[in-house]
């Protein structure tokens, strides 16, 4: 088992510092998610996506993920900010996955164009055979977001 929890990407905090991410639902950075099977090796010190370990092209997945839909940041609280992305699905896909990684594509966000954001261990691996692998986003919340600061 080579994924082993959920990370910020700390290359992505430092990024946060210098002004290289933006979230906004318009106008805003392109990311993107990609799967990986469990032999996949990624912890907070991961700074780039990778084609190591990424799942097989099948239905509407291919090499390098989904791009996502950026939802606007907001201030649930008065000491929390978070943002969080809709719904991504792949159709007519057979896939097996243990985890992912979501990455800014956009040219400029940082090193290069694929910086990565945040690792995503899914516990065990999830499937789908011929039909939709779903990903759905926690409630986009002070304690629940995919992405928050407190």
């Amino acid at each position: 088992m080579a994924f082993t929890g959920n990370f910020m990407c700390t290359s992505f905090k430092r990024g946060l510092m210098e002004a290289k991410h933006n979230f906004l639902a318009s106008g805003g950075d392109t990311f993107k998610l990609a799967l990986y099977d469990n032999s996949a090796s990624f912890t907070a010190a991961t700074t780039d996506y990778t084609s190591t370990n990424e799942v097989a092209n099948s239905g509407t997945y291919a090499a390098g993920g989904g791009a996502l839909t950026n939802v606007n940041p907001s201030q649930p609280s008065t000491t929390v900010a978070i943002t969080s992305f809709g719904v991504l699905t792949f159709t007519s896909a057979t896939i097996t996955a243990r985890g992912a990684l979501i990455y800014n594509t956009t040219a400029g966000a940082g090193t290069g164009t694929t910086d990565s954001v945040i690792v995503l261990d899914f516990g065990s691996n999830k499937s789908s055979t011929a039909g939709d692998f779903q990903i759905t986003f926690p409630t986009a919340n002070a304690s629940q977001a995919i992405i928050r600061l407190e």
